[in-house]
């Protein structure tokens, strides 16, 4: 096991690596921006270093100063959370060439399934179904690409190869606004992304958000654990998480879950990553694939008992799961709401000092937070401040623990979307399981 490891990223995720290390008898170097000296995992973690003021850029973004903490400490290892240099490729190539351990996959499947055109094109040849659509990237000719949307069908979505988070797509309705779309999505890729390449896929109407979670090692072992539902979403962002997904059949898991096991063994795939689809009408398209731990990784954690962190640590030191297959089991229900420094109602970001704090408790509850009283929530990162997870027999339970969770929580000094979540936690349409990914922006009216 390594002797020390590095935690390049802040907030929550970080003190949840910090708390896997110590499970696991490893030390830790927390790196921070001079803004965050008094984020709670710089105070636990073994040692720290300052790599930069609190821009992104010039500090979590700065390769060079990531892995000078690494050398001038020892450490033998880098954990990168989630966001920030999580998938990126020329930074797992960079920190391997200078003799430490990516903790992820290996730079080559970063690349594969960052593009979403190779990606694409490695989960057909494993046999993980697709959404309908170019199946490769679109060329300069008008008319193919008018003959292939037509072939499609209306309405088509154009998305950026090197896209995410939601940024880099447009929809089109009708063909006379196809080639205007197609241009303007490539000359923002090439911006945003610096990669042009575009591909089209049938949009689908009203589609819900399911992922599967997967884990790999160098020994040829893949497993999955289940799938989670992220359909509330706003503009994309994830807003609730829950796992199982509602409505999905024993018969359904096994069998998209199978695939993308597989798929890993084919692209010889190291770690933790989570396979998302769009879910339409019983079946599953594949949309991308997450190189990474995923924010809502604590929903399929409290459903399987498995410490995905901690796997993710082993795997990447070089041990075989600690699982097979036939060790997943999957037991209750788990609900995760991101709790965000934002106004609930036109979600504007909102910073400033904690100036009293109460986080719930009781039977079934979890909070992944790093924010305590009388701590100063920076205006320079996402507004994502903590994360409420609940967990019970039944989904009724997990919502209902939620519902008084919610109401438990105290956080003054700053605006939080709490009401929104005690809202949707009473909403008929949410309560009922299996909402849409548009569900929630239309009840907001956006």
């Amino acid at each position: 096991m390594f002797d020390k490891i590095v935690i390049a990223n802040r907030g929550e995720i970080a003190l949840r690596v910090l708390r896997a290390c110590r499970e696991l008898g490893i030390k830790t170097v927390a790196v921070h921006s001079s803004a965050d000296r008094e984020l709670k995992h710089v105070r636990l973690a073994d040692e720290s270093v300052c790599i930069g003021p609190p821009p992104s850029g010039e500090s979590y973004l700065n390769i060079p100063a990531l892995i000078s903490a690494a050398e001038v400490t020892d450490a033998v290892a880098i954990h990168p959370g989630y966001g920030f240099l999580s998938e990126n490729a020329d930074f797992a190539e960079r920190v391997e060439q200078s003799g430490f351990v990516f903790i992820g996959p290996r730079p080559d499947t970063i690349r594969l399934m960052g593009d979403k055109v190779s990606a694409k094109d490695a989960m057909h040849k494993a046999g993980v179904p697709c959404v309908p659509g170019s199946d490769g990237p679109l060329g300069e000719d008008d008319e193919t690409n008018l003959r292939l949307a037509r072939e499609v069908g209306y309405p088509v979505i154009i998305k950026a190869a090197g896209g995410g988070g939601g940024r880099g797509m447009r929809v089109v309705h009708t063909e006379a606004h196809l080639l205007a779309a197609i241009a303007l999505t490539r000359t923002e890729a090439e911006s945003a992304f610096r990669n042009s390449t575009v591909y089209m896929e049938k949009f689908l109407e009203n589609p819900r958000h399911v992922e599967i979670q997967v884990l790999a090692d160098e020994h040829g072992n893949a497993i999955y654990l289940g799938e989670r539902d992220c359909s509330m979403q706003r503009r994309h962002q994830k807003v609730i998480e829950e796992a199982p997904a509602p409505g999905i059949t024993e018969e359904q898991r096994s069998r998209i879950g199978e695939r993308c096991a597989q798929a890993c063994r084919d692209i010889g795939y190291r770690g933790a990553g989570t396979f998302e689809f769009l879910y339409e009408d019983g079946e599953f398209y594949f949309i991308e694939m997450n190189t990474r731990v995923q924010v809502e990784h604590p929903v399929t954690e409290m459903i399987t008992g498995v410490d995905i962190v901690k796997e993710q640590i082993r795997i990447a030191a070089g041990h075989p799961l600690s699982y097979r297959q036939e060790d997943i089991v999957l037991r209750g229900h788990a609900i995760e709401c991101r709790i965000n420094a934002e106004d609930p109602k036109n979600f504007m970001p909102s910073p400033g000092t904690i100036t009293q704090l109460h986080f719930p408790g009781g039977p079934g509850v979890r909070v992944d937070s790093h924010i305590y009283d009388g701590y100063k929530v920076p205006p320079y990162y996402d507004s994502m401040i903590g994360k409420l997870i609940t967990h019970g027999e039944t989904r009724e339970v997990a919502l209902a623990r939620m519902r008084t969770a919610l109401d438990e929580s105290v956080i003054e000094g700053i605006k939080t979307n709490i009401p929104l979540h005690q809202e949707l936690l009473r909403d008929a349409g949410f309560m009922g399981g299996g909402t849409n990914i548009h569900y929630l922006e239309k009840k907001l009216g956006i």
